[in-house]
């Protein structure tokens, strides 16, 4: 059951080790097939080295496990959530890489100060509130996606694909899978070019037509880059 979802999902979790997101197995990758209403996951707590495309687990859109021996990643509902409410995205990516986890825990959103940013985030990426008690201790891994939803209530989650969750970490997504590990790897560099750039000049300040410039010639409806 979706043979190439599986390897498609297998091959962006190596992805994530390959560029240096995940140590251990901290971080996980899935992607949907909306047409089949279903969606593939990585396993909880598998090795990246010991894994094989077909561990990983297929999941309906109630978190049902549907095929697959292992666990899901616990971090499941919090994907699903994301799919249920983010229609357009067709994966996404958690990781606990350094940077963006440092903006994350410092409960602070990553400001839109460069072109690099400008390419492929409209705007800053947020950081969520924080959670309070009884999302905790409560359906913690679902009122995660909830208050990822609640802090893009007025924000456009294809023009912003990641957040940073309060004190946790980042989430990405994208058009695909492949896609979503791109914009991860984005995330952690503009937040490490961020965090330097405040440091040489605490009150520094982005052009915002700059911004909207380089976000519209790759994004917008007369994009011209690339080929």
């Amino acid at each position: 059951m979706l043979e190439q979802l599986k390897d498609e999902v297998y091959k962006a979790n190596l992805d994530l080790v390959k560029h240096g997101l995940v140590i251990f197995t901290w971080g996980n990758a899935s992607a949907i097939d909306r047409e089949k209403g279903l969606f593939v996951i990585k396993p909880s707590g598998v090795d990246y080295e010991m894994m094989k495309a077909s561990d990983m687990v297929v999941c309906d859109m109630d978190g049902n496990v549907v095929e697959g021996s292992l666990k899901p990643s616990s971090d499941m509902p919090t994907h699903l959530h994301l799919y249920q409410n983010f229609k357009e995205i067709g994966g996404v990516i958690h990781t606990h890489s350094t940077n963006a986890t440092a903006w994350a825990q410092a409960g602070v959103g990553i400001p839109n100060i460069g072109t690099t940013h400008a390419d492929y985030f409209a705007n800053e990426i947020p950081c969520t509130r924080q959670m309070n008690e009884d999302e905790i201790f409560g359906a913690y891994e679902k009122d995660t996606g909830k208050v990822i939803v609640e802090c893009f209530d007025g924000k456009n989650p294809n023009e912003i694909p990641g957040v940073l969750v309060h004190n946790h970490g980042p989430f990405s997504w994208g058009k695909d899978v492949h896609d979503a590990v791109h914009n991860a790897v984005v995330m952690e560099q503009v937040a490490k070019m961020a965090f330097i750039s405040f440091a040489v000049n605490p009150d520094l300040q982005m052009n915002p037509h700059l911004i909207k410039k380089h976000y519209e010639r790759k994004h917008g409806k007369n994009a011209y880059y690339g080929q």
